[in-house]
């Protein structure tokens, strides 16, 4: 079988340089003033410019060789070294990140993500696909929140709710995103995270407009953590609020008896 390779006529091992230099090359040797008449030149040209669109895109390189089987993997294009090399361009390194985490190599990506946001203002979102984006938020969200970083996971998945309510991706897998969120800031957080920064997470995730009985559980969280403050006002307001979404609040009997109690006479 021909490959883009051999229409090349390069290593499989080659560079991205040497792509470009065989492509020149061959365009010149397959040009009209050169070529010989009737020698399918411009079928042969064709097939030059897509194995060169195809070799000289590293994505596309690596989807090709992967799906045809190019030689052993000590010969292939190593993706993950070239964009390790590209370490002022951060839209390879973005896609460096979320290589990391589908190889199974999460020190890795965090610490390449957390060099990146700490030293530059870099946004993973501007620099993937949507939904890579997504899929890798949702990665990077699982690894923090197993380190204990809460805040970072916590945004993380906050960002992947913004993106699926303007257009669904994640469909009926988004309740895993909820699941976890609520996990993190309502049983996670309180006594890892100061209280005015569960409260800000909370407040946001009822902005998010989950469903009634989602944001009914939220509301009644604040309310706890309002409480906790001596907020007796904002907590009953929160905890009144949660039971106009949902009249079968659970946990708010005890609540209602301690707003009772603190209230002023």
């Amino acid at each position: 079988m021909t490959t883009y390779y051999d229409i090349l006529n390069v290593e499989v091992s080659c560079s991205q340089e040497d792509i470009k230099r065989a492509f020149r090359k061959r365009a010149k040797e397959l040009h009209p003033d050169v070529a010989a008449p009737g020698d399918g030149g411009l079928e042969k040209m064709r097939l030059l410019i897509q194995a060169y669109k195809t070799l000289s895109d590293p994505d596309l390189r690596q989807q090709y060789d992967r799906t045809h089987f190019i030689v052993a993997d000590k010969y292939r294009f190593n993706y993950r070294e070239f964009l390790r090399e590209r370490r002022d361009d951060p839209h390879s390194q973005s896609k460096l990140i979320f290589f990391e985490l589908l190889h199974d190599h999460p020190d890795e990506a965090v610490d390449l993500y957390d060099r990146l946001t700490t030293s530059t203002r870099f946004d993973l979102a501007e620099h993937l696909d949507r939904e890579d984006f997504m899929d890798c938020a949702f990665l990077l969200a699982e690894e923090y929140e197993r380190r204990g970083e809460l805040l970072r996971a916590y945004r993380l998945l906050s960002a992947i709710v913004r993106y699926e309510q303007e257009r669904p991706y994640f469909r009926h897998f988004f309740e895993e995103v909820t699941d976890r969120l609520r996990s993190i800031v309502c049983f996670k957080m309180p006594g890892n995270v100061e209280a005015d920064g569960i409260l800000s997470c909370l407040e946001e995730l009822i902005r998010h407009n989950f469903s009634r009985k989602d944001t009914a559980f939220f509301m009644k969280k604040a309310a706890e953590i309002y409480l906790d403050q001596n907020d007796v006002v904002t907590a009953s307001d929160y905890l009144e609020r949660g039971l106009e979404l949902d009249q079968k609040l659970s946990g708010t009997k005890k609540l209602r008896d301690r707003i009772a109690c603190l209230a002023p006479a």
